[in-house]
């Protein structure tokens, strides 16, 4: 049985990168027929916040409008629910006034969210990196989960997606996202026919013409392979997937990395001197990407390839006897 509410072209959201995804990247997503999202804390200040809300809701609506019969994929705010993010009762009051489908909450309960995105018929996904915080999700009321897997890009998991994924199906059959190293369609269909739903791609649409990321940094994305990649948490305090020559650039030494600092995520700070701000994130779909392109090409490239894996499965399907 399909679980998801909305029609899509592909089972695929366009993930929440930090600094990366804003209103242009989400409104491309979502035009390309699948789910464009983005964190509320890449908005400050709060203000700011409210000005990308209006746009994404409004630009869809015109959307909707202008193209009758078009699939337009539905928008997702990411919220963080640490205990450190002071401004999360004023997000929430945006999200109750905006409405977005999804919200997908990360580095804490999604408790504070589902009073809320319940109230008008939205869905709450829980960012989740291992089956304690898994199951710790569902028991919260969670209307699936959001399964951050090894290979992901920023904060990162560690384990493998289809080990994961067949896991998490032992004890739930709601709905599931799963993201880690997934950069083509022929992964997204390898991801749904292990039992995900949908797929978090993140570092696919870091290289776009839409998204907030440097030129420099876009072409650093092209220009790597994950012989390029490093996770530890000394950058930001949580295990994440960095490229080394941003590090290098910023004064880091991947081969001997700072002790993780505190982890501090309040979305009311503003991003000037914070360390972090020039150190650059991808995950393990590197090698696989070859240049900067619209959001609506890239779509229609992992389209044919999710289209031609699906093909090459029915073809190696046994006879029936």
């Amino acid at each position: 049985m399909n679980k998801l509410p909305f029609p899509l072209r592909l089972p695929v959201v366009a993930a929440p990168m930090f600094l990366i995804s804003g209103p242009e990247l989400v409104l491309a997503a979502c035009k390309a027929g699948i789910v464009g999202a983005f964190p509320t804390p890449n908005a400050r200040p709060i203000e700011q916040l409210e000005v990308w809300m209006k746009q994404i809701t409004e630009g869809l609506a015109a959307a909707r409008d202008s193209q009758p019969g078009h699939t337009i994929g539905p928008w997702c705010a990411n919220l963080v629910t640490h205990s450190s993010n002071t401004r999360l009762a004023e997000d929430l009051a945006l999200i109750a006034k905006y409405k977005p489908p999804l919200v997908v909450t990360a580095l804490g309960s999604p408790k504070p969210a589902i009073e809320v995105v319940h109230s008008y018929g939205g869905l709450v996904l829980a960012d989740v990196i291992n089956l304690s915080l898994a199951r710790k999700a569902v028991a919260a009321g969670a209307d699936g989960l959001a399964c951050v897997c090894s290979g992901a890009g920023g904060h990162t998991g560690f384990l493998s997606p289809f080990a994961f994924v067949s896991a998490v199906r032992e004890f739930y059959d709601g709905l599931i996202a799963v993201g880690g190293g997934i950069s083509d369609g022929w992964g997204v269909a390898g991801a749904v026919a292990s039992g995900a739903d949908l797929v978090y791609m993140g570092t696919r649409f870091i290289p776009v013409a839409e998204s907030m990321a440097p030129k420099a940094y876009q072409q650093m994305v092209v220009d790597s392979t994950v012989d390029d990649l490093l996770v530890s948490a000394g950058v930001t305090g949580t295990l994440a997937s960095w490229l080394k020559p941003s590090l290098r650039a910023n004064g880091f030494d991947p081969d001997q990395m700072p002790a993780a600092p505190d982890r501090h995520y309040d979305s009311q700070q503003s991003f000037a001197g914070k360390k972090w701000l020039n150190v650059w994130a991808a995950g393990q779909g590197l090698g696989t990407i070859h240049a900067v392109e619209p959001v609506a090409r890239v779509v229609d490239q992992l389209e044919q390839q999710y289209r031609a894996a699906s093909t090459r499965w029915q073809a190696l399907q046994p006879a029936q006897t």
